[in-house]
């Protein structure tokens, strides 16, 4: 277990030390508050669904989750590179744990991330209509955290090169995004988008804390809990093992 903290611990103090890396990693999510949430705001109201900033901020919140979720894997290819990785591996811990710790950390800084991203969202004028419902927001982010710090320390294992990782990731990261619901509702998709859209553990986590901050769900609750947690149980698995596989 010492390890494994060890490790959590290191990860969350490069974050709160990195006061660019906060302040850079909010702007893109506040971007797409301000521009989207503002500029398609009176569109969405006379469509008759309401206020577009309530519907669109658990969708930004995910959004700053997986970004950070995911990026948090490059962090093993610096890591290394600079030789880190190589100490950390030889040392007499297991494998398994290193890994733990280090996906809880990227975890739990995409959960502050997602965190920081709600407070900010109240003064854009969001509001949280069932406070009681908030632990529930909390535990999607976790999971949502959990599955895509685990696809990103997945991917990270087989690949040694920076700007490789990277370009994978926005590969990845858009469609993964644009195609999970977080910018529009999901009634009245055609019939191959809602499929995709259905494949998309995204889309679920997103469902998930939209139904537990404005009480508005897609899928349903459990539907969503039951499939992140198997999603996530999943990829960390599959990271574990690739992780384990690491030539250093």
């Amino acid at each position: 277990m010492s390890t494994i903290y060890i490790l959590w611990l290191r990860q969350l103090k490069r974050y709160l030390r990195s006061k660019s890396r906060l302040v850079g990693s909010l702007a893109q999510p506040l971007l797409f508050l301000v521009a989207l949430g503002l500029g398609f705001g009176p569109v969405y109201q006379k469509a008759g669904e309401g206020s577009y900033v309530q519907f669109l901020v658990p969708g930004i919140i995910s959004m700053s989750i997986l970004f950070t979720a995911m990026f948090s894997g490059i962090e093993i290819i610096w890591d290394r590179q600079f030789g880190f990785l190589k100490e950390t591996m030889v040392a007499p811990v297991s494998r398994i744990n290193i890994m733990i710790g280090r996906t809880l950390g990227g975890a739990t800084v995409a959960i502050m991330q997602g965190f920081i991203v709600l407070i900010l969202a109240t003064l854009f004028g969001f509001q949280i209509v069932n406070w009681a419902m908030l632990p529930l927001c909390l535990i999607a982010m976790l999971l949502i955290a959990l599955f895509f710090t685990g696809l990103g320390t997945a991917i990270a294992s087989l690949l040694s090169d920076m700007q490789g990782f990277q370009l994978i990731m926005n590969f990845l990261i858009m469609p993964i995004f644009f195609l999970s619901g977080a910018l529009f509702p999901l009634k009245g998709l055609p019939a191959v988008l809602e499929t995709v859209v259905r494949l998309n553990p995204l889309a679920y986590g997103v469902d998930a804390m939209r139904d537990s901050l404005i009480n508005q769900t897609y899928f349903g609750l459990g539907l969503d809990f039951t499939v992140m947690t198997i999603a996530a149980l999943v990829i960390l698995g599959i990271g574990s093992y690739l992780f384990n596989k690491i030539q250093i």
